[in-house]
């Protein structure tokens, strides 16, 4: 069997990074349930078998975008939770995903490890094919050498969406038949992406630069609304590409919302550790990611740079008890620049920064490098400082906000009974967010309340051992003695008889052994000639009729 056809669907993964950790149960093939209930319970498994138990996950995905995010209603086959659950976005794309999963209960048996990395793929409200081009290894049976491979992802028409280069994956899953999980490093999955940019257009805004009778700003008069719609035509493009912003091509990310030149690489590790002062093992597991530069339009004449003064690791230890159990999260740290001038930074303590996107507002048609591109940060279209121009008497309407921001972490335990008892602890965070947010002064009817979201590093680590940690050994089976031998000398005792049928056996062999003799006796006797029998009675008639006269 090929074992890209194990590979799980991509939007597993997203479901998986996008939703919070509640268990570490990971999904695997459910237990069959009997044809018949009444049937016996399947055989015990043969030979020496593993005494650990450990279940846990990581995945790392390198980049999700959300269009219409919270938007359409998650379903759910239990009556009336659809209401319940939170809304999901109407359409997910993603890239470089990266997954490794542990199971000691599985009910496949080379669903024990699993080590995917996958270069993504797509979901329209919540429904995904399968993702080609996937790359998986299973144990058991226990790989000595990982698996890698490279895909270089050709045109699509969802380029104007999220376009990458080339695409590696290395994935190892290992496994022992006598020691179950303790083999070190149980699944380790990783992805690595040449570059990558992102939305050169936003498909939930306008894809015309006429708004006649559909834009209507409020907080200004007819006259003004009308004029402004005047500007908008004016503009290099529609508000899809943010005036003529976006529309870049290529992985170079000239004229994308979100672009990332350089390598970037996702880690996904479940493995077992050392638990001070115990000879037994912990499960952990570990997603890590690493970004050299991230810009935002580049290329454009308001291009910003993040950098990246802190990678983001976030690693999940449990040992069975809550009190030792460990959530360890190394949170990201930014700083953001745009024309050489620092907008702020982003980290803990400041998660969220905004940057206003506007047109000018009418009458200010004397003023240079207005008309062809909007406003946005602290720079107007031909790259002078907006400060500059606010002092000369500049007044603009910002539509749209682009936010970024640090999704903070997110974490829950709990104590289990099923399928062992013990603690498992999960955890989810996000490297960076960015939003595009409609402005109450974007007259358009029907805007959701985020235009689209991009996410940068989203990670989920979840684990769960059993109480005391992860016994490392193998349980040896002792196979049933036979029953003792009869004593010699001493007759066996006979048969106790229940029916009358126990007397029809000897009767008919005895009366098959006479049939046999009876055979033999008359195959035995010697066989006369029948022609002299009719002369001697001849003969024999007139002596008896002489001796009567």
């Amino acid at each position: 069997m090929d074992r890209r056809l194990l590979a799980l669907p991509a939007s597993v993964a997203f479901l998986a990074l996008s939703a919070g950790p509640a268990v570490a149960q990971v999904p695997t093939t459910p237990v069959p349930p009997p044809a018949n209930p009444s049937a016996p319970p399947p055989s015990a498994p043969i030979g020496p078998q593993p005494l650990g138990k450990a279940v846990g996950d990581a995945g790392t995905g390198l980049a999700v975008i959300r269009i219409a995010p919270n938007s359409t209603p998650t379903g759910s086959i239990i009556p009336g939770a659809e209401d319940k659950l939170p809304k999901q976005a109407a359409v997910e794309l993603g890239f470089g995903l990266a997954s490794a999963q542990a199971n000691s209960e599985a009910y496949l048996a080379y669903e024990k490890a699993v080590a995917q990395s996958a270069p993504g793929g797509l979901a329209v409200q919540g429904n995904s094919p399968q993702a080609p081009g996937s790359l998986a290894q299973t144990a058991p049976p226990n790989n000595t050498q990982p698996r890698s491979g490279g895909v270089n992802p050709p045109a699509t028409p969802l380029d104007a969406l999220l376009k990458v280069g080339l695409i590696n994956g290395r994935v190892h899953a290992q496994w022992s038949d006598t020691l179950g999980p303790c083999v070190g490093t149980i699944s380790d999955a990783s992805t690595e992406l040449a570059s990558l940019s992102a939305l050169n257009a936003i498909p939930t805004l306008p894809s015309v630069t006429d708004l006649s009778g559909v834009f209507k700003a409020p907080n200004l008069t007819e006259a003004q609304n009308n004029q402004l719609i005047a500007g908008l035509k004016e503009l290099g493009g529609p508000l899809s590409t943010l005036g003529g912003v976006l529309g870049g091509s290529g992985t170079t990310g000239k004229g994308s919302l979100l672009s990332l030149p350089n390598t970037l690489s996702a880690r996904s590790v479940v493995q077992l550790v050392d638990i001070p002062g115990s000879k037994n093992k912990a499960v952990r597991s570990t997603s890590t990611m690493q970004v050299a530069a991230i810009k935002i339009l580049a290329g454009t004449p308001f291009e910003i740079i993040v950098k990246v003064v802190s990678q983001p690791t976030l690693q999940v230890t449990s040992t069975g008890d809550k009190a030792t159990s460990r959530v360890a999260y190394t949170a990201p740290v930014f700083e953001v620049l745009q024309g050489g001038k620092s907008l702020g930074k982003l980290d803990a303590a400041n998660p969220k920064l905004d940057i206003p996107v506007g047109i000018p507002l009418p009458g200010v048609d004397a003023l240079p490098g207005l008309k062809d591109l909007p406003i946005i940060g602290g720079l107007l279209g031909d790259g002078s400082p907006l400060t500059d121009a606010l002092d000369d008497g500049l007044k603009k309407l910002d539509l749209g906000v682009l936010r970024l921001s640090v999704a903070g972490l997110t974490q829950k335990g709990e104590e289990a009974k099923t399928p062992f008892t013990g603690y498992q602890l999960g955890a989810s965070a996000r490297m960076l967010d960015l939003q595009v947010l409609p402005t109450d002064a974007l007259g358009l009817p029907n805007l959701p309340s985020a235009l689209a979201q991009i996410s940068l590093g989203e990670q989920v680590a979840r684990a769960y051992a059993p109480e005391g940690g992860v016994v490392c050994g193998t349980a040896t089976q002792n196979p049933q003695s036979p029953p003792p031998p009869a004593p010699q000398g001493k007759p066996k005792p006979p048969l106790a008889y229940t029916n009358a049928a126990y007397h029809a056996v000897p009767i008919f062999w005895t009366g098959t052994a006479m049939l046999l003799l009876g055979v033999v006796i008359v195959a035995a006797l010697p066989r006369r000639n029948a022609a002299a029998l009719p002369r001697r009675n001849a003969a024999a008639l007139p002596r008896r009729n002489s001796r009567a006269d």
